[in-house]
């Protein structure tokens, strides 16, 4: 046999594995037995509430109060008819009571309710007029008592349970001794309480860890949620910076192109002039490696780099005839004066606009699509609205992520956004990005050429 030494003390395996167990015991029904636990409300959204009238289904909230309070009215009235001996109504009323009051304490203090009945149960016991088969619980207590075992073992949990029953064992065993003489018996009372309360104590216990287990449950999928949620906000970014890479090395590539011929545009340049454009456009040509390298962190292991340039608005009739292919009848609608935009602007906007017709494909099969894209002073205004679908719609477990892109590139450009469903049952996505006019270039000096 194993033993451990401590402080001069030899402790054998078996010492502290029932050490363990009076600490469990005292954690569970000692330490704190009195505090308020107030039963939770119940939800108000679930099925059951769903079922009721509209006018009572706020009042839901409260039906496991109200359950537990239909129990005890009923364990008050049956203990008190059932008394044995003759006593007058108010004696009736009292022992009723009795035996109703530690069913109401589980609603605030479930361990407290546990040791109240045990107390009930001794005092009824003692006054009773003799000795029955489940003595010493009357038939009052004796649902009293299993109905408080059962509904705090629905608020705490199996352990609780199995410590609630090994007292029980213990004190009808222990009562049936001590009183024996007394009733002239000559043993124990009989098992009915044991193998009741075993069987009420199996059934709570099962409820409770299926509803714990449910719970968890829940608890991992809210997280599961919030991460796929923010991996997919990641990879939109991510999406964002790819495309976006060629705008900007275009524009790097021009200016250290520009910065290399600068000097040959000016008669007989100045060296400091020279040394600017020299450092202009070895600080562009860093710059295109820097956003190489960052473009290698970003890109992903089956990235592969596009053929053709990144898509504009001049693309978007293509991309229209692609979406009618697939089923769906949109139309283009351009307001305003059509001007060149930057670079990033134009991506932006085609991918927002080829994201709500593909969400308009996927949630609203057989409805009719709008495409609305205005020039107007100080920035660009998209609209992509849709009907309500008369096809079937099937579930799609990326839901929300192709809004989440949208906000992604409205956010960067600064932009705004709102998306939500219309009035006939469609959806509507609505931006403006903001686009500064860009200033007039100044004429360029006619000695500088050659």
């Amino acid at each position: 046999m194993s033993k451990t030494t401590t402080g001069g003390t030899t402790r054998t395996p078996e010492i502290k594995m029932a050490k363990g167990l009076l600490q469990s015991l005292r954690h569970d029904l000692f330490t704190d037995a009195f505090a308020y636990r107030p039963l939770a409300l119940a939800a108000a959204d679930d099925a059951f509430a769903r079922m009721l009238p509209r006018g009572i289904r706020h009042r839901a909230v409260w039906r496991r109060h109200a359950a537990v309070g239909a129990v005890a009215v009923v364990i008050m009235l049956f203990a008190g008819a059932t008394h044995e001996g003759y006593i007058s109504d108010t004696s009736r009323f009292a022992i009723g009571l009795l035996a109703g009051a530690p069913v109401l304490m589980t609603l605030s203090r479930p361990i407290a309710a546990y040791w109240a009945v045990v107390g009930v149960t001794l005092a009824a016991a003692l006054g009773s007029g003799g000795w029955s088969e489940t003595w010493p619980w009357t038939p009052g207590t004796f649902f009293s008592y299993i109905a408080v075992m059962f509904l705090v073992t629905l608020r705490t949990g199996p352990r609780v349970a199995a410590w609630m029953w090994v007292i029980t064992v213990a004190f009808g065993v222990s009562t049936s001794i001590a009183f024996s003489a007394r009733f002239g018996i000559g043993g124990p009372a009989q098992p009915t309480m044991f193998v009741f309360s075993a069987f009420a104590l199996a059934i709570a216990a099962s409820i409770q860890i299926r509803r714990h287990a449910a719970a968890e449950v829940t608890a991992q999928q809210e997280v599961t949620a919030v991460e796929r949620d923010r991996r997919t906000l990641l990879e939109e970014r991510t999406t964002i910076a790819r495309e976006l890479h060629d705008v900007v090395a275009h524009h790097m590539s021009v200016v250290a192109i520009q910065a290399e011929a600068a000097p040959y545009r000016v008669k007989n340049p100045p060296p400091e002039l020279e040394a600017a454009f020299v450092t202009i456009r070895e600080n562009a040509v860093a710059a295109l490696t820097e956003l190489r390298r960052v473009l290698g962190v970003v890109r992903s292991a089956d990235y592969e780099a596009p053929d053709a340039p990144q898509p504009t608005l001049a693309s978007l009739d293509g991309l229209l005839a692609n979406v009618r292919e697939a089923g769906l009848s949109v139309e283009k609608t351009v307001t305003g004066a059509v001007r060149e935009l930057p670079q990033g602007v134009e991506l932006s906007a085609y991918r927002i606009i080829q994201e709500a017709l593909s969400n308009t494909l996927r949630h609203a099969p057989g409805a009719v699509a709008g495409v609305e894209v205005s020039y107007v002073l100080g920035g660009l205004g998209i609209r992509v609205v849709n009907g309500a679908a008369t096809g079937d719609v099937r579930p799609s477990p990326g839901a929300g992520h192709g809004i989440t892109g949208m906000r992604e590139r409205v956010a960067m450009l600064e932009g705004d956004m709102t998306a939500g469903k219309t009035a006939t049952g469609g959806y509507e996505v609505a931006v403006f990005i903001p686009v500064a006019s860009r200033p007039q270039p100044e004429p360029e000096p006619v000695e500088g050429k050659g």
